[in-house]
């Protein structure tokens, strides 16, 4: 940011290319504050390519940044007018060009500077969304005739988003720093947000009070272990703390509050007890497998920090652990503490709502698309196929001898995540489950008609137009994905399980389906 610094004093070039692949949110606010300490001298307008996903919000963005026009809801959330030559500016590309030329005059008579940047955060989207805006913003300056520079801050390279046929301008490249393993920038990043939480108010329990600054360093340090193998984003690391650490330190509040109710003349202004170093490592040990989980659940944003610090409240069985000295029968009244919460990783055990509404065929439906997710496709035959004269799948036997062989390691298709299906997979997958475990004389099954040829009755079920409409809900609310375009008429559509292997095993276990033994690498 130095040089970017630099640039930006002296003679910026028209365009900038910032690259940061590892923390680009803050590297976005590391440029807002920057370009703010130069306002005197300089007029910018900080957009990200995200919310501005049409031309016409991407031209209002702009022009209201630079002429620093708020939108407000008295006065009918008008755009900036601008002058009186010429109408609407947001309506094409001639017109934002129109609009800058206004901007930039309006400042020179005014004020006398006529320096103005653009910087765009995640301008990798730009050539999802707007790919036909990239070549003229590079040559922004080139087209109005003005001394303005454009920033593109990305977490990509310029290689991957640059136009083809070579239209737009060689950016000046700003590649910001890997930093180092020590993760010191994280580490003082988690450090300022619990110095900027401390003059939040906290009525109930304020867990950033200064005199557990000691603890909290321990804690990031903690965090920053168990994250650093998978991010050094220090916004993402700073998430899961902030989602962490009210429920690691909660059993020293409820110690201090246990002391406060033995000993009336302590003082209730502060906390009073600074946790030793005793403390803190039990604290660690206990809640370490917690914090994996939470960077497991939080991460790829499965859940949010509110509902698993709801979900994940210590118990007294924490207390204890952290102050071994303390009476088992001793407990707070008002605080939370209930025996039967879990103080370990938040798992969907049970299935919510959503999942209880299901039809019966649809949760076969989600059962199908899972194991079609997780098996290979040659796996089928051996997990259902049947013979001449078979009535039960032949089942895989686990007596292989496994051999060390060279070469990589294959990955389990559990840790790679679900991988897409063709539709026709799945709904063979489906003819099977039905066979086998959809009894005949369940009274939920659709219809009583009696089918002479063994096979007839699934090969109906599964054609029938309700199953496809299953599917289409299923997808709908998010529990399938498609993976192909709508448009798309060649081949089948490919879908892609949306659930995880808890809510999966508890609807088999209501459907009496034998679920683990029909996974190929379950362990």
């Amino acid at each position: 940011m130095n040089d970017l610094e630099y640039l930006l004093e002296t003679s910026p070039p028209p365009f900038i290319f910032v690259s940061d692949p590892v923390g680009p949110r803050s590297s976005a606010k590391a440029l807002r504050s920057l370009l703010s300490s130069l306002r005197p001298q300089i007029h910018f307008v900080q957009v990200n390519a995200i919310t501005c996903f049409t031309a016409k919000l991407f031209f209002d963005a702009v022009l209201n940044g630079l002429a620093e026009w708020k939108p407000s809801w008295e006065e009918g959330c008008a755009n900036w007018p601008g002058t009186s030559d010429f109408a609407r500016y947001s309506d094409s590309l001639d017109g934002f060009m129109h609009g800058i030329k206004a901007i930039h005059g309006s400042l020179c008579q005014n004020e006398g500077s006529s320096k103005l940047v653009v910087a765009i955060e995640q301008s990798e989207r730009l050539s999802e969304k707007l790919p036909e805006m990239i070549v003229p913003l590079t040559r922004l300056a080139e087209v109005v005739q003005l001394d303005i520079c454009v920033i593109f801050l990305s977490a990509a390279s310029w290689e991957d988003i640059r136009p083809p046929l070579g239209a737009a301008q060689d950016p000046y490249y700003i590649d910001i720093p890997i930093q180092e393993k020590d993760g010191e920038p994280a580490l003082q990043h988690l450090l300022s947000t619990f110095q900027a939480a401390q003059s939040e108010e906290n009525a109930e329990a304020n867990t950033y009070h200064p005199t557990l600054a000691p603890t909290y360093q321990t804690f990031s340090s903690v965090i920053y272990d168990i994250c650093a193998p998978f991010t050094n984003d220090p916004e993402e690391i700073t998430y899961v703390a902030a989602a962490c650490w009210p429920n690691f330190i909660q059993p020293v509040l409820d110690n201090y509050q246990r002391q406060l109710e033995d000993d009336d003349s302590m003082e209730i202004d502060g906390i009073g007890f600074v946790p030793t170093q005793a403390v803190r490592n039990r604290l660690t040990r206990y809640f370490a497998p917690s914090i994996s989980s939470a960077l497991d659940k939080l991460y790829p944003r499965s859940t949010d920090a509110q509902a698993w610090v709801e979900a994940t409240k210590p118990t007294e069985e924490a207390l204890l652990h952290a102050f071994p000295d303390m009476k088992p029968e001793w407990s707070r009244n008002n605080g939370g503490l209930d025996r039967q919460q879990s103080t370990v990783p938040f798992t969907e055990t049970e299935p919510d709502s959503r999942y209880q509404d299901l039809t019966r065929m649809a949760k076969f439906v989600l059962i199908a698309s899972y194991i079609a997710s997780m098996n290979p496709a040659k796996s089928d035959l051996r997990m259902f196929g049947r013979g001449l004269d078979e009535k039960k799948r032949k089942r895989r036997r686990n007596t292989r001898v496994t051999k060390t062989k060279s070469g990589p390691v294959k990955i389990p298709q559990r840790f790679l995540g679900p991988a897409v299906f063709p539709l026709d997979r799945m709904l063979a997958i489906l003819g099977a489950l039905l066979e086998d475990n959809d009894n005949d004389d369940d009274d939920s099954r659709p219809s009583k008609i009696n089918f002479s040829v063994p096979g007839e009755y699934i090969d109906t079920e599964i054609t029938r137009v309700g199953v496809y409409a299953i599917i289409m809900d299923l997808t709908s609310a998010q529990l399938l994905y498609r993976t192909t375009n709508t448009d798309k008429f060649d081949g089948p559509p490919m879908l892609k399980c949306g659930v995880s292997h808890d809510v999966v095993n508890t609807l088999a276990k209501e459907l009496d389906v034998p679920f683990n033994d029909l996974l190929w690498d379950f362990t």
